[in-house]
């Protein structure tokens, strides 16, 4: 039975940051479920490389170049999605940034770009295909916040203050489109995906967490799964903290 509880069989997924990183790791993951798998993020031919692993996997597959924070672009991809698919079962609002200034070096166009990308877009996003879900009876958004929402950093004000209103975001939506929809956040700690290239040596083999260490790009694999599938059924509004402890 427990082989079963993450059976995604049928079911359309689309994973904005999908082409890189943990994006790409949930997009493996759904595929390899039996999800079809929309893959959306700038680069048109990183999503197109992504969608071909999906297909070898037997599973339908979209890459869409769009940026996840400018809303004629959001509406677009989702028009295309809908004409192509007839619908999404499930979302993951993943694309992100977190460039480290410190704030009085915040320019105003830095400021806007990362509340755009890391708040702005999943809204637009968020909103307007929990409306459709609810309306087709049922579907699973998944918000991938930092746990720089939960235990801010310096440096990184613009970044957790639009994760925190991310995180705000998945408990009002949980309630405005349940119990048809259900939308929670992975509270995604230090990962080596390929931000962490930048990072010291130290920083990529030790982290100030209760494990002690950074987290694989696939140990987030399980929790978007859980909440991806109907093994999280009585599971919404909730933030899954996966940062490797306090």
């Amino acid at each position: 039975m427990a082989e079963n509880l993450f059976d995604l069989s049928g079911k359309v997924a689309l994973v904005t940051g999908g082409s890189r990183g943990l994006g790409l790791q949930m997009v493996r993951a759904f595929a390899q479920n039996g999800a079809d798998v929309i893959v959306t993020s700038r680069k048109l031919e990183a999503c197109e490389a992504v969608a071909d692993e999906v297909r070898a996997l037997g599973r339908r597959a979209m890459a869409y170049a769009a940026h996840a924070a400018k809303w004629d672009e959001i509406d677009g991809l989702i028009e295309a999605v809908y004409a192509e698919f007839g619908r999404i079962d499930i979302l993951v609002n993943n694309a992100g940034m977190s460039p480290a200034v410190p704030s009085h070096e915040v320019t105003e166009s830095l400021f806007d770009s990362v509340l755009g990308l890391n708040f702005k877009g999943p809204f637009r996003l968020a909103s307007q295909v929990a409306h459709r879900m609810k309306q087709a009876g049922g579907g699973a958004i998944i918000n991938v916040s930092s746990s720089g929402a939960l235990y801010p950093l310096p440096g990184v004000i613009p970044y957790s203050g639009a994760k925190a209103a991310l995180n705000a975001m998945t408990v009002s939506m949980a309630r405005e489109y349940g119990p048809e929809v259900r939308v929670n956040t992975i509270s995604a700690g230090p990962f080596l995906t390929d931000i962490s290239k930048a990072w010291t040596p130290e920083a990529r083999e030790r982290s100030n967490n209760a494990l002690g260490r950074p987290g694989r790009p696939e140990e987030i694999v399980t929790s978007a799964l859980y909440l991806a599938s109907p093994a999280s059924s009585f599971t919404t509004g909730a933030i899954l903290r996966v940062d490797g402890g306090p």
